[in-house]
């Protein structure tokens, strides 16, 4: 019987996946997608949105404690933490059955099942239904990546926990270690600790959220320490004892290894691209610290192979492996196809403040050499923030001097995940400061902050 042929192959059906999947089909290619375990890959599934569900319960928990604040009245206050899952499994089950519902509509075709690449231009399919092979004229890798195991450090579902862990508690933790205060560690050291447990994070780079501009990194510390956390920072683990119901961790910094114990860890060191079993190497495939080695249009060098999303490298967000789906997928159908610009994709992190950013850091801006003009507004000189109850952020705008272009945005605060679109949007259109300056901001809106931070950076701030 001769192999089922396609114009295009997607392997793996996670946001980059399944996008590049729906462009291809809109644009006429016959489709297969090729997925082991879920539609809608880590992020529905297991990261992105199963998170938020989580954190949503958080965030009116929280509210709820200060209901007094707002003239409201709330006693016996609780939670039901298998409920609280519950909801967060729903909201993914939802989502994951509508990705089905849309590669259907798409006449994509899903098999499911682990693919290797045998040779160029042919899938293999492994099901237990047995092995079925596919050919493909181009072929798409967007296998995304799983935690970073670190050695001594290994979880075990008990006491140590990965991401998968941490979604479906089988208890409350008492006192918890996170390891890792990137985006996903600090997300989860957030819901934990909105919900009592005493929370510790411990991160090897000299302070929290590493990636963020250093000012925002500050002032999300400070309210995280507010909050009850404890925060090391320039510190590593170097060993978890484990014992019924309790890990004892080495904690080392510049004075030297102290011990401390917790009933529970989470894991959150990075993250590796899934790139092994697949015979990628024999393909002549380029792999650089497992990850897929591409150029700007998602190439790998290999006649119509390409690789999208965490498996092809840094940022590794879901937004930016969806949009690269919809490059590969118009370039594959020969479309005329512009490659993503690093500096315009967002990063937005949902803890207890919120914290998102674009472009440049100051730091980074300066040592790139440009001479910088730098903005900042407070929440608390914003009338919608204080009527929310939310006084507590900022607003951090960076220019460059000679020239008004708007090189990068950095916030922390209430629905600053939100806000931060404006900006990326300022970006993608190469604004400059006169623009911003003379958009109207709705009035009253947290938004208007981010025209306030403009107007600072050139000393015409109206607020402060």
């Amino acid at each position: 019987m001769a192999a089922k042929s396609f114009d295009m192959i997607v392997i793996g059906a996670g946001p980059g996946g399944y996008v590049a999947a729906i462009r291809g089909a809109q644009l006429g290619l016959s489709v297969a997608v090729v997925e082991r375990e879920h539609l809608g890959g880590i992020c529905l599934n297991w990261g992105c949105i199963p998170t938020k569900a989580l954190l949503r319960s958080a965030e009116v928990f929280h509210l709820m404690h200060r209901a007094k604040e707002f003239g409201l009245k709330a006693e016996g206050l609780g939670y039901d933490l298998d409920a609280v899952v519950a909801r967060s499994r729903a909201v993914a089950k939802q989502l994951s059955g509508g990705i089905g519902h849309l590669l259907k509509k798409n006449k994509v075709t899903v098999l499911m099942g682990e693919a290797t690449l045998p040779r160029a231009g042919v899938v293999a399919v492994k099901s237990g239904a047995g092995v079925e092979e596919i050919t493909g004229k181009a072929i798409v890798l967007a296998t995304g990546a799983r935690a970073r195991v670190l050695p001594g450090l290994e979880a075990d579902g008990d006491l140590v926990w990965t991401y998968k862990h941490a979604l479906t508690p089988k208890r409350m933790p008492k006192k918890l270690l996170v390891i890792g205060s990137g985006a996903i560690g600090i997300e989860f050291a957030s819901f934990f600790n909105t919900l009592g447990a005493d929370t510790t994070v411990v991160e090897v780079m000299d302070r929290v959220l590493p990636v963020e501009d250093a000012e925002i990194s500050a002032f999300a510390k400070k309210q995280f320490v507010k909050q009850g956390m404890k925060i090391l920072e320039k510190t590593t683990v170097t060993q978890l004892d484990r014992s019924p119901g309790k890990v004892v961790a080495h904690l080392q910094d510049a004075k030297g290894t102290t011990t401390a114990e917790f009933d529970t860890v989470i894991s959150a060191v990075g993250i590796v691209g899934n790139v092994e079993g697949l015979g990628l190497e024999a393909l002549g495939v380029k792999i650089d610290r497992t990850h897929v080695v591409v150029d700007e249009f998602c190439r790998t060098g290999v006649p119509g192979l390409y690789a999208i999303g965490d498996i092809a490298g840094a940022p590794w967000l879901a937004h930016k492996a969806s949009h690269e789906g919809v490059m590969v997928a118009e370039l594959i159908a020969g479309k005329h196809a512009h490659p993503i610009k690093p500096g315009t994709i967002a990063g937005c992190t949902y803890c207890t403040p919120q914290v998102a950013s674009v472009g440049l850091t100051e730091e980074k801006a300066k040592a790139a050499g440009y001479t910088v003009k730098v903005g900042r507004f407070p929440f608390i000189g914003n009338g919608k923030a204080i009527a929310l109850g939310e006084p507590e952020g900022m607003v951090k705008t960076v220019f460059d001097a000679k020239t008004g272009e708007l090189l990068g945005a950095h916030m922390v605060g209430a629905e600053v995940t939100e806000m931060i679109q404006g900006y990326v949007i300022g970006r993608t259109l190469e604004t400059t400061e006169e623009e911003l300056m003379h958009t109207v901001f709705p009035h009253p809106t947290l938004s208007e902050m981010m025209h306030e931070s403009v107007l600072d950076a050139y000393g015409r701030a109206l607020h402060m």
